[in-house]
């Protein structure tokens, strides 16, 4: 795999909770985390297969971001892999998006809502393959 040139940040009002909602909803793992005295995020990074996601409380600075609602696309190895995660979503209680669907364009996929309203969606479907697809648009 590539090196990971594009890293996606995102702003909590509660961090310390994204941090356990990731880990229960998909099995993210901690890579780095950065809290402060009153134990706030100052900054993470979650890891997912090979890819990071960073995240932090909001801290009424320029690096908050104005509070509209984001999406997060990631890419499962395997069907068997997106059923497994999608099981582990449904039994940490998450809001449902899109159940679990064959699509179109060949993904095995599911999207579910965060606490804070961001959807996260898992899928077979890998846009950087390149077998995947004919190459052609439309």
């Amino acid at each position: 795999m590539a090196h990971q040139t594009i890293i996606p940040s995102l702003r909590y009002e509660d961090s310390n909770r994204a941090i356990r909602w990731m880990q229960d909803t998909f099995g993210f793992t901690e890579h780095f985390v950065v809290r402060n005295e009153e134990g706030r995020v100052e900054h993470a990074q979650l890891a997912f297969r090979g890819s990071l996601v960073m995240l932090g409380d909001l801290q009424g600075d320029m690096h908050d971001l104005p509070h509209r609602h984001g999406s997060i696309s990631m890419t499962a190895e395997s069907p068997q892999q997106v059923d497994q995660v999608y099981a582990q979503a449904v039994a940490a209680g998450v809001k449902v998006i899109q159940p679990l669907t064959d699509t179109d364009y060949g993904s095995h996929a599911f999207t579910v809502e965060d606490y804070e309203g961001n959807h996260w969606h898992l899928g077979t479907y890998d846009a950087l393959a390149e077998d995947q697809g004919d190459g052609e648009s439309g």
